[in-house]
């Protein structure tokens, strides 16, 4: 099999101009509109695919996002790994603005967004005890440690649904549970792709200290812009290391890679050929013998 990397890149990251060789692919999925075209891409002789989860010029609100089109449409396209790219704001004060997050655990706080492929006649549950891939992690470690970027290896990613920010008490809630950072926009972004069988990493970029901070008790949305630009321009750097070495660390037996073998749980004469369709590109593997 054939490994496919693909970039959804988040808030400040909408493109990465070192991509010459561009084709804008306009994917037709079953669950509606992506957030924009996706571009297909070489670095260095290297198939990559990008996706701006806003959508190009950031029109598209967190809760707004039509994620599982966009797991979708990726999944068509042949990709097998994905390296989410987001804004974050830290809930520790050694995560200062600049620094990037490796993230391996998230709660997910989120209420209005479809968060999974089966919701209609086939049921499915899918673990996730560790939501991103161990090989994929490690190559983003490998590719931020390449950049000279300070990080972090590790850490629990609060999902919340926006696109307000938080109020001081929910901010201090998040930092009793021990999280680390706190975002809009991985979940459910992470659950589907698991649901997809395609492996994923997070790298969440720090903007801000969200508002429990007593130097930073607003979130400033200006100076937030301005750490988002410097953010995006190492996360280029780091991307173009990444795409470079990624595949030396994929894990051949990362469980991700056939989770839906033990997943799906609605008896076979339930399933109908119309929902069965639906799911060919997610779940074809194992609903279509």
């Amino acid at each position: 099999m054939t490994n496919k990397l693909a970039i959804i890149g988040g808030s400040g990251l909408y493109d990465v101009e070192e991509f010459k060789d561009r084709e804008f692919l306009d994917i037709k999925s079953s669950w509606g509109n992506t957030s924009d075209k996706i571009l297909k891409t070489k670095f260095n002789e290297k198939e990559v695919y990008f996706l701006p989860r806003h959508g190009r010029g950031h029109y598209i609100s967190p809760s707004k996002i039509n994620f599982r089109a966009n797991i979708d449409a990726l999944k068509q396209v042949g990709v097998t790994d994905i390296v989410s790219i987001s804004a974050v704001g830290s809930l520790k004060e050694n995560l200062a603005p600049g620094k990037f997050v490796i993230i391996d655990q998230f709660i997910d706080r989120t209420f209005a967004r479809n968060k999974t492929f089966f919701d209609d006649e086939i049921v499915a549950h899918v673990s996730m005890a560790h939501p991103t891939s161990n090989g994929l992690m490690n190559a983003c470690e490998d590719s931020i440690k390449k950049s000279n970027i300070d990080y972090q290896r590790g850490g629990t990613y609060v999902v919340m649904e926006g696109p307000q920010f938080s109020t001081l008490a929910e901010s201090n809630l998040y930092r009793s549970w021990k999280a680390d950072v706190i975002g809009m926009t991985n979940m459910p972004e992470a659950k589907l792709a698991r649901e997809a069988e395609i492996r994923y990493a997070s790298v969440s970029m720090v903007t801000d200290y969200d508002c429990w901070h007593p130097d930073h008790e607003n979130v400033d949305v200006q100076k937030v812009i301005k750490v988002l630009l410097d953010n995006a321009a190492k996360a280029k750097e780091m991307i173009k290391n990444l795409i470079d070495n990624y595949e030396k660390h994929i894990d051949p037996n990362d469980p991700t890679n056939n989770c839906l073998d033990v997943a799906i749980i609605t008896a076979p004469e339930k399933r109908t050929k119309e929902t069965i369709k639906k799911l060919k590109n997610i779940a074809g593997r194992v609903l279509i013998k």
